[in-house]
């Protein structure tokens, strides 16, 4: 886990601070499969701007994510530039809106805000090509490496007597 500390931050208005941080990143579970982003330690740079009402947190990162093919299930990687901004007013006064989650007594908790942003940032379906055709839903082949088409399936027999009734109408 990372965590900065904001103690080593004196900003006066208007004022920007940055610095080079490798972040800590844990692998994320989608749908019962783990995706490893690699390397584990990720350089980032954090930035933080003080405004007037509070201060301004910006994270950016690029992450390499590695993991199966959500439709054939193949070993595969994508690239995501990540940039995240968080804001956390100096008084929020209990409003949700304007405290950051991740800022508590005056530690930023890097590796949390770091996985939320990559969470928010993946697309749909992690494919290994755009146009990968999965798995066959009869005999579960990889139609990618062997296309191909099955005859028509026989009835299941437990639908039979809905098929005498629809033969009746």
């Amino acid at each position: 886990m990372t965590v900065f500390n904001l103690n080593n931050v004196k900003l006066r208005t208007g004022e920007q601070f940055r610095e080079n941080v490798d972040v800590q990143l844990e692998p994320l579970v989608l749908g019962g499969q783990e995706y490893r982003p690699v390397p584990d330690q990720v350089p980032s740079e954090l930035t933080i701007t003080k405004a007037t009402s509070g201060s301004v947190y910006t994270l950016a990162y690029t992450v390499h994510l590695h993991g199966p093919c959500f439709r054939c299930l193949r070993d595969s990687t994508i690239e995501l530039a990540i940039h995240a901004t968080e804001y956390q007013a100096n008084n929020p006064a209990g409003d949700e809106e304007l405290e950051s989650p991740y800022i508590s007594d005056d530690s930023l908790d890097l590796s949390a805000w770091a996985r939320d942003a990559l969470a928010l940032e993946l697309p749909a379906k992690i494919l290994h090509s755009p146009d990968c055709a999965g798995l066959c839903t009869v005999c579960g082949k990889d139609l990618n490496e062997e296309p191909h088409t099955h005859d028509e399936l026989a009835a299941d027999p437990r639908w039979a007597a809905l098929d005498e009734l629809r033969g009746q109408l």
